[in-house]
Parts: structure tokens; sequence; C-alpha cells
């Protein structure tokens, strides 16, 4: 095989990898579509003075969200790369742990903290001032900062890893004060990861559900995805539905392609610390801001799981552990998430082959570079498409040809590979891309093709991060909650939707006790899979 047909081959795989994604997402929207009497009428929803006030509100919080979560994290990534101590790879794994956490959980632990009668409200109270309202827009803010401060930071982490060390010697030689040393070296590794980073975050924050419809408080916090669970739920309007649609598609779909074609890819990396040595020149007043820096981010982002933690031991676990119900529903969410997860990665790492195809070929040409933008923003779909509409979509289309409870599990499984898609390609994307420039001409000019190439070039680029990817996609599979509200029956249960039956019938001890076991498998999960995947010296890393 020639390196011209091993190309062609990569490409094509990812193409149809790309295209069976597509499909599945676009196939809600085409059956919820024909579910209803008429198309949607765009100007008398734009004419809407409601609508319009949603629409204000989505921008409104998603982009303050994404302003806070970024300004928030910038100081604590640097603090965080600059520090040197035992813990560190511990926090950067717990900072990837919002991301897989239910967020129903999530923002029920919230509410717990900074709820009237949380820790910090009573506190504030203590010392005279007044108890936080975290129901509206402060509980989202709160929430979302929460959730994706740590995405961020975790981003611009890696992205200090990818300075070259040669980098940190020289500012170390030559003695350069912290402000230089940001100027010189910091700041350019930032400015190439903050616009897509920020993008990545907006685009989570525009589609935020759950946190809204909790933490909402009424009709004066809605968002457009809250709105269309509404259209659907209570008036099953399938018309508006898919308008409200259509218009947060645009949204999104604009921030991601200026994302795209001001060269900044959203498809970042995450790290796990500990790569890149620096040689700052030691400041006790900048080592102490550091140190209270790394633990009030740490603080922010652990409180949340210490109050699940405490609220879970108060539970009768002993009785949990053992119920029969609850077995079978791990060991339904671990069938669902390990499924899931393979699907995801196999799907991914073709769609990013082929990307990597398209990039290095000899003669790109405005078709190839069309085609890899395509891709490129194909693995971004799902933050752009509302999984209400696909899941009441493919429920309607299977309702009239099988069993819709018997096909559930099937319908969870793509759902959740599709939902993990961006973040894998956050991940693996950029050691594949770094691996095709640092080897890519060499690999072609001794004609290494096929599984050779994959074997010796790109499996061990991708193995550590494919580690990370699994594990993720995993956990995240394993928490996920909107798919199998609309497919969950007795006959298929999983631990998120347990917890949800458990808080419903107002078993508030029983459902503390299902986040704790949820939790704590999820962690267990991550981190078998992790050291699965790598090799002892990675781990030990």
């Amino acid at each position: 095989m020639n390196t011209s047909t091993d190309r062609s081959i990569r490409i094509g795989a990812g193409i149809a990898a790309a295209i069976l994604a597509i499909a599945f997402l676009l196939g809600g929207f085409v059956v919820l579509l024909g579910a209803g009497d008429q198309a949607p009428d765009f100007a008398d929803l734009l004419g809407d003075a409601y609508v319009r006030a949603i629409l204000g509100f989505t921008l409104l919080q998603a982009g303050l969200s994404t302003l806070l979560s970024v300004l928030i994290a910038i100081p604590f990534a640097l603090a965080l790369h600059r520090a040197r101590f035992f813990g560190k790879p511990l926090i950067l794994r717990l900072f990837l742990l919002p991301q897989a956490l239910p967020v129903l959980v999530g923002a029920l632990a919230i509410i717990t903290i900074w709820g009237q009668n949380g820790v910090v409200s009573r506190a504030l109270a203590s010392i005279g001032f007044g108890r936080l309202e975290v129901y509206g827009l402060t509980g989202i803010l709160i929430a979302h900062v929460f959730f994706n401060m740590p995405l961020a930071a975790r981003l611009i982490v890696a992205a200090l890893d990818r300075v070259p060390a040669e980098s940190w010697k020289l500012c170390g030689q030559l003695a350069l004060p912290p402000l230089t040393v940001f100027r010189l070296v910091e700041w350019p590794a930032l400015r190439q990861t903050l616009p897509g980073a920020a993008a990545l975050i907006f685009m989570l924050c525009v589609t935020s559900f759950t946190i809204v419809l909790v933490l909402g408080g009424g009709p004066a916090a809605t968002t457009l995805e809250v709105a269309v669970y509404q259209a659907l739920r209570y008036d099953f309007d399938p018309a508006r539905a898919i308008g409200l649609s259509v218009i947060q598609i645009v949204l999104t779909t604009l921030v991601l392609l200026a994302t795209l074609l001001l060269g900044r890819d959203p498809a970042g990396g995450f790290g796990l610390g500990g790569k890149s040595r620096r040689f700052d020149v030691k400041s006790h007043v900048r080592g102490s801001l550091d140190t209270a820096l790394v633990t009030l981010g740490t603080l922010f982002v652990a409180a949340p799981f210490i109050a699940i933690v405490l609220s879970g031991l108060a539970a009768d676990l002993p009785r949990l552990v053992t119920e029969g119900a609850v077995q079978r529903a791990a060991l339904t969410s671990l069938g669902v998430s390990l499924a899931a997860a393979s699907l995801s990665l196999f799907v991914s790492v073709l769609v990013l082959l082929a990307i990597e195809a398209l990039a290095h070929a000899k003669r790109p040409g405005v078709l190839r570079r069309f085609i890899r933008i395509s891709l490129e923003t194909a693995t971004s779909l799902v933050l752009v498409v509302s999984p209400v509409i696909v899941g009441a979509g493919w429920f309607l289309a299977l309702r009239q040809v099988t069993d819709v409870l018997a096909a559930g599990p099937y319908v969870v499984v793509a759902t959740n590979a599709v939902m993990a898609m961006p973040f894998i390609v956050r991940i693996v994307g950029p050691a594949l891309r770094q691996a095709n420039a640092d080897t890519g001409k060499l690999t072609e000019s001794v004609g290494l093709t096929g599984f050779a190439r994959l074997a010796f070039v790109d499996w061990p680029a991708m193995r550590r991060p494919l580690a990370l990817a699994f594990a993720f996609a995993a956990a995240l599979s394993f928490g996920d909650l909107g798919a199998i509200a609309l497919y969950g029956s007795n006959d298929f249960v999983t631990l998120p939707y347990l917890l949800l039956q458990r808080m419903g019938s107002y078993r508030t001890a029983d459902a503390a006790g299902l986040a704790l076991i949820l939790g704590l498998i999820a962690v267990c999960v991550m981190a078998t899979v992790e050291r699965g995947f790598a090799h002892r010296k990675d781990v030990a890393a």
C-alpha cells in the first residue's frame, strides 16, 4: 500500500464515521419536524417578546458564565503550573470530575453549599451579611463556573505543558521577572488556547439544560434549551421546539465557525501535569500567592464533592450497596458507559486520522480544506444540537417500527457516544497533530502505511491521551441522565435514573447515598481505565 492509498483510506473512513454521527443527530430533527402540522415560523418567533427575552437571557448567562470561568481559570492555572507539590496530579484529576458528574447531582450540591441554608450563606449570616439567593442568574453562574472553570484550567495547563522545555530553562538562566515570563512565554501559550476554550464553554452554557431547570427559579431565568423542553413536554408543539432549536444552533454555530476561521482550534488539549519543569526565580510573595490561589480554586471545586460525600455517608449505605435494584443499575450503567466510550473513541479516532491526513496532504486544494473544516465542525456539532430534540425525535421514530423500550439501550449508548466525541477530540487531537507535525514527512518518506503506521507512529502518540479520553468518556456516560430519562423503564435502569426515581419519591436519604455511590464508581472507572491503557511509566508521571 502506498502513502496515497493510505491517506485516501483514512479520509474515507473518517468521512463515513462523521456522516454516521451527523445522521444520528439530525435524524431526530427530521422526525420531529415531520411530526408537526406546520413548519417553524421564524418571523413570528423572533417577533415574540417572550422569545426575545429568552434569547437575551441565554446570551447573558452564557456570556457571563464564559467570562467568569475563563477569568478565574487563568490565575489558578498559572499558579498550579508554577507550583510543584505532591498532590498536583490529584488536583488535575479532581478538575476532570465536574464534567463527568451528573449535572443533577452537581446542582443539588451547589444548593447545599451556596443556597440560603447552605454552608456559605450560614457563614455570611453569622458575620452580619445577608444570605445568598441561589435561584436565578446567580445560581446559574455559580453552577456554570463550577462545571466549566476546571475545564478551562485544564486546557490552559495543557497549553503551558506544550511550551518547549528550553523556553523554561532560558527563563531561569536569564532570571526573568514574573511579568516578563508571562509576556514572553505564558501569554503566547494562553493566546492560542483561550479563544477555543471560551468558545467551548460558551456552547456548553448556551445548551445548558438541567442547571437552568433546577436553578433558574422561573420564567425570568429561562434559556432556549429549557424553552425547547417546555414546548415539547407541556405543549407538544414540534414546530416551536424546532424553531427555537434552530435559533440556538445558529448562535452556537456562528461562535464555532468564528473560532475555526480565526485559526483558534477549539480542540485544545487536556494535560495531567508534571511534564514541564520550570526554573522560575524563587519569590516567597509569589509562592504564597500561588498557594492561596491553588487552595481557593481547589476548595471551590472540591466543596460540592465534600457535600455529596457527607450527605451520602448519612444514608444507609450498607443497605443500598446490597440492594438488588442498585446492583443491577450499577452493572447496567457500567455496560452502557463502556460500550458508549468504546464506540465514541472508535468514531472519534477515525475522524481525527482523516483530519490529519487532509491537513498534511501534498496538494491540499480548496475541496480538501473544506472537507477538513467540515470534519472539525462535525466533531463539535453535538455541542450545538439540543439532546432533547434528538431524544424526542428518535423516540417518535422508533415508536413507529419497534418497541421503544427494547431499543432504548442502543439509543442511549449511541447518544452518549456522540455526546462524548467533542471531548475525546479535544483530548486526543493535539497529541496526534503534534506527532504528524514531528514525524509525518519522515513516515511518508520511508513508506510507512496502514497498520504499521498506526502501530509505530499514531498509537505511541495517542496512547496516553487515549487512556484519559476513554476514562473521561466512560465517566461522562456513566453519569448521564439526559438520554436515559426518555428510554428508562423497569427493565432498563441506570444509577442516575434510579437516583432520579428516588428523588421523585422524596427518598432524599437514598438519593444522597446513590449520589455518593455514583461518584465513587465513576472515579474508580476513570482510574482503572486510564491505568489499563497507559504504561507504568506513564501512570507514574
